[in-house]
């Protein structure tokens, strides 16, 4: 466990390293309609809501994995907040939210997706306060789900872990990219245009953040398996 804390204080050292400029997938500050940032709003608050609520149960009965809340949390602060300029003009970045999915699955997740956007859209100007909802249903809400359903579904299957961890990671970083094109896209028009836009940077990111989420979830399994167990992922 003491190793798990220092890896979770390298992670958020390296916070410190991220440009303070990000434009990245996230949608930016005032780019849709106030109606349709209203609608994902109101869409993302009960997934919110019911995600506190089970932080606090989650913490009350195994008071250790607050350490791996916190390491989640700054796994996707750091990993969402790298932009890697497309071929298209615009930009692509890892999520990071798979990991967390993975061990406190997406109603959790969606917390921590939130928190993490709203540090970024403050701190970075990357996302906005008005297009909040919206990045929070791709990347916190829509991401994790698909994460989430795909790590449990290969584990029914007697997938080795490595492989579930992996593919989870990378599906869920796909899907957030798949929302977030289609609320530009209903929005603008042009569904199929977004995806382009994203394509060619986000699946090679997908892969080498579900690459990056297997080594992580490597050294946890490896120092903090009792935490693990107890959260019932191995």
């Amino acid at each position: 466990m003491k190793r798990s804390l220092v890896n979770t204080y390298f992670l958020m050292a390296l916070v410190c390293l991220i440009p303070l400029q990000a434009h990245a997938m996230h949608i930016g500050e005032g780019m849709l309609p106030a109606s349709w940032s209203i609608a994902w709003g109101v869409v993302c608050l009960p997934f919110v809501l019911y995600g506190f609520r089970s932080i606090g149960k989650r913490v009350n009965a195994t008071p250790k994995v607050k350490i791996l809340l916190a390491m989640c949390g700054a796994f996707a602060f750091v990993l969402s907040a790298l932009k890697i300029p497309s071929v298209t003009g615009s930009c692509s970045h890892p999520t990071g939210v798979g990991l967390a999915a993975i061990l406190f699955g997406p109603t959790i997740t969606s917390v921590l997706g939130l928190i993490v956007l709203v540090f970024q859209a403050l701190l970075l100007a990357h996302g906005g306060i008005t297009t909040l909802g919206a990045n929070t249903f791709s990347m916190a809400i829509a991401g994790p789900i698909v994460s989430w359903l795909v790590f449990k579904g290969l584990k029914k299957v007697n997938v080795s872990t490595a492989v579930c961890v992996f593919f989870a990671a990378a599906l869920g970083d796909l899907a957030t990219y798949v929302v977030t094109s289609l609320q530009l896209g209903v929005v603008f028009g042009g569904f199929v245009k977004f995806l382009g836009v994203f394509a060619l940077t986000q699946i090679p990111l997908a892969i080498a953040e579900g690459l990056l989420t297997v080594v992580i979830f490597n050294i946890l399994e490896k120092y903090s398996k009792t935490e693990l167990q107890e959260l019932e992922v191995v």
